[in-house]
């Protein structure tokens, strides 16, 4: 009997939620598994979404980093009826077929305001005559609620609906326990998977582009512009960079205004382009990475073993890629520079100080994906005996 997982995921700025997620679906349907991707965004262009059945829910973005208000593509804020639509489509989606898994992506570790409909859909599954096998995918850090309550929550949710919770990480790097207060109560779901590495299968960068530059990226999503706008300032001013090719990696989201606006800016010596499939190749030639400190570019940075300037997207509430880069940085992996008094001038002296760094490869678990796939193939195994 050929296995079913519905997988369900909300990205809202990045993209590496949806990444990860697609990145499980293909270790699960490489299994033999048949597996439905439900996204509630528009799928970014660099996501590889091979072998999986994808499920276009009406999607919605964050209109900025304070996640309370949300938008269409038209620019119109969703209502009572958005959100109706919006369920009606999830759960006729996960009842076309019965499904052995049930996945969903952060919630209930997050992703609050999607409680209209993540919770009818789990009560639709628990429902069910053969009820799936429930799962939480979760990255390696959390960010942190103001409100106890709504963490103590958390750990409820998942108390009473889940089966698994999947940690991405590599424990002796990061532990769930950092930045979730209840995790001893979660503890007896609780799988570490290592991290997922989303760069599989992604094409090797044409002959030359990477070679001994600095590479400035600020993911998929709709942030960064920022830290793209001080680098084009910051090349002029680096000790230690400033004869080499500077390529700025832009997400799809950033609009297309501010993109011309930075591409008219940029002088003689740097490339702007928009981000890029082939970006980890990219790092294994290049002389050193700038970037945010989102879950998946600090992985590719890792695994090329270059020297890194992390400057964390830390607006409003955020402390997640500050928390991650401080780690990298309290290794010796990566020079640490606060988002909110970023300048040209501290930039370029942070970059001088991480190319004093030794390049190596840093030794973390990888392979997340096929070993989620491996310990829900397990799990739903041991069900059935």
């Amino acid at each position: 009997m050929t296995l079913s997982a519905f997988i369900h995921v909300q990205h809202l700025l990045g993209t590496g939620h949806v990444l990860r997620a697609a990145a499980i679906g293909r270790a699960l349907a490489a299994r033999g598994v048949s597996v439905t991707l439900a996204t509630g965004n528009t799928l970014p262009p660099h996501a590889d979404v091979d072998g999986l059945e994808i499920v276009e829910l009406p999607p919605v973005r964050a209109a900025d980093a304070r996640f309370k208000t949300f938008l269409t593509p038209e620019g119109r804020e969703i209502d009572a009826a958005w959100k109706a639509a919006r369920r009606q489509a999830t759960l006729r989606a996960f009842t076309a077929r019965p499904h052995n898994l049930l996945l969903t992506e952060t919630w209930p570790f997050g992703r609050r305001p999607f409680a209209f409909e993540l919770e009818p859909l789990l009560a639709t599954a628990r429902a069910a005559n053969t009820p799936p096998l429930i799962a939480a995918s979760i990255r390696d850090i959390l960010v942190r609620k103001q409100q106890l309550w709504k963490e103590e929550q958390m750990a409820e949710l998942a108390e009473t609906f889940y089966d698994r919770v999947l940690v991405h990480s590599d424990p002796e790097f990061i532990r769930l326990e950092d930045s979730f207060p209840f995790t001893e109560r979660v503890a007896p779901l609780l799988r570490y998977t290592g991290f997922v590495d989303t760069s599989t299968g992604r094409p090797d960068a044409p002959q030359g582009d990477g070679e001994d530059e600095v590479i400035v990226s600020c993911g998929g999503g709709a942030v960064g512009a920022g830290l793209l706008a001080a680098a084009i300032d910051a090349r002029s001013l680096s000790r230690r960079a400033g004869d080499c090719i500077w390529r700025l990696l832009a997400g799809h989201d950033i609009d297309d205004g501010t993109f011309k606006a930075l591409s008219n800016k940029a002088p003689t010596g740097i490339v702007l382009e928009r981000a890029r499939r082939d970006f980890p190749s990219l790092l294994a030639r290049a002389r050193l990475s700038v970037s945010q400190a989102g879950y998946n570019t600090v992985l590719d940075v890792l695994q090329a073993g270059i020297p890194a300037v992390f400057v964390p997207f830390a607006q409003i509430k955020e402390s997640e890629q500050q928390q991650r880069a401080e780690a990298l940085q309290r290794h010796g992996r990566a020079v640490v520079t606060p988002e909110a008094t970023l300048t040209p001038e501290s930039l370029a002296a942070a970059m001088d100080d991480a190319l004093g760094l030794p390049r190596r490869a840093f030794a973390v678990q990888t392979g997340g994906a096929e070993r989620s796939a491996k310990i829900l193939i397990e799990d739903l195994e041991q069900r059935e005996r």
